[in-house]
């Protein structure tokens, strides 16, 4: 009889390692926004997506990437979101992503993924408290627009 020999597949993990970020109250949009403009690229020529991860007192305890993609697009898992909020213990969230082209509006798939992190955070009691689209110049909140 012949043995069959099986290769041993690596584990794949996600790593947090801790951020410089400064322990900084967000109190309003242009808080998260002035700390996002700290850690994305000064170069935006492709979409990236961060989360912030607040504390019970709304201070930012962590900052972590959680996709890098092209000029028009990225894809943002919301169990890489949701597994990055509960590592950290986090009581709340706030979504930051870039738009190269410069344009603040919302796009679909930005108000979908908005909704269905919204959901799933619900879920484990963490609350999502913004999504905040950065430009070179300016930004947009979801929640000052009434769109949460």
């Amino acid at each position: 009889m012949k043995r069959t020999t099986y290769k041993k597949i690596g584990k794949v993990s996600l790593v947090r390692e801790p951020s410089t970020i400064e322990l900084k109250q967000v109190t309003k949009s242009s808080v998260a926004a002035d700390v996002a403009r700290e850690f994305f690229p000064s170069v935006n020529t492709v979409e990236y997506v961060y989360v912030l991860l607040l504390n019970r007192a709304n201070k930012i305890m962590d900052v972590s990437m959680i996709s890098m993609g092209g000029i028009s697009g990225t894809v943002v898992d919301i169990r890489v979101i949701m597994k990055t909020a509960l590592d950290s213990l986090a009581s709340s969230i706030i979504l930051v992503h870039n738009h190269p082209s410069g344009n603040t509006e919302p796009s679909g798939a930005d108000e979908t993924i908005t909704s269905k992190v919204k959901e799933a955070a619900k879920l484990f009691d963490i609350e999502l408290l913004d999504h905040v689209i950065l430009t070179e110049n300016s930004y947009y909140s979801f929640a000052d627009n009434s769109r949460m």
